[in-house]
């Protein structure tokens, strides 16, 4: 049997500039996510009205709450035990650090700026609370939605094209590794 000849087999379906753009949005997109999240935590409001809409964010408050409810509800004791006895008594410093470390990953990502780097400190805030909270009644999507751009953003070198990782990559060669 012979192929249709209107498949071309001899380059991709998809350019890969269209594709690395793609990225490039996805990097965007997440970036600012984890920003706003930050801002929420900085002046401490979930909720905004925009006129047209009204939505949430994660502030501090309901941080604490998420972080809880994981530390109550997990049967890993290794990450009960850090979240009951170290992260939620010294919650007043944790608030911070986290608001802190939402920030760079947001920046991170939306300028391209160690994006590598960045992804995987946002999987680092977000996986253990996402495992602590895998057993229990939750809408089944949404911590996969928050994690699997962070895996893709963590392997890919989202920003070498249209971010600085791109300048200092030039600059730095095989030195710079995001």
């Amino acid at each position: 049997m012979v192929a249709p000849t209107s498949y071309r087999t001899d380059r991709p379906a998809v350019p890969t500039r269209t594709l690395l753009r793609v990225i490039v949005a996805l990097r965007i997109f997440v970036g600012v996510d984890w920003l706003s999240n930050a801002l929420a935590k900085l002046i401490n409001v979930d909720t905004f009205h925009w006129g047209f809409t009204t939505f949430n964010l994660v502030d501090r408050n309901t941080a604490m709450a998420i972080a809880r409810q994981a530390a109550t509800s997990t049967s890993i004791a290794p990450l009960r035990a850090f979240y009951t006895n170290v992260v939620l008594p010294n919650w007043g410093f944790f608030q911070w650090f986290l608001t802190a470390a939402e920030f760079a990953v947001g920046l991170g990502l939306l300028l391209g700026i160690a994006t590598r780097l960045a992804a995987i400190g946002g999987l680092l805030l977000i996986a253990p609370i996402w495992i602590m909270l895998a057993t229990t009644n939750q809408y089944l999507w949404t911590y996969p939605l928050d994690i699997f751009p962070l895996v893709l953003l963590a392997i890919v070198p989202a920003g070498r094209l249209a971010g600085f990782d791109g300048r200092l990559a030039a600059r730095l060669g095989a030195r710079w590794p995001f």
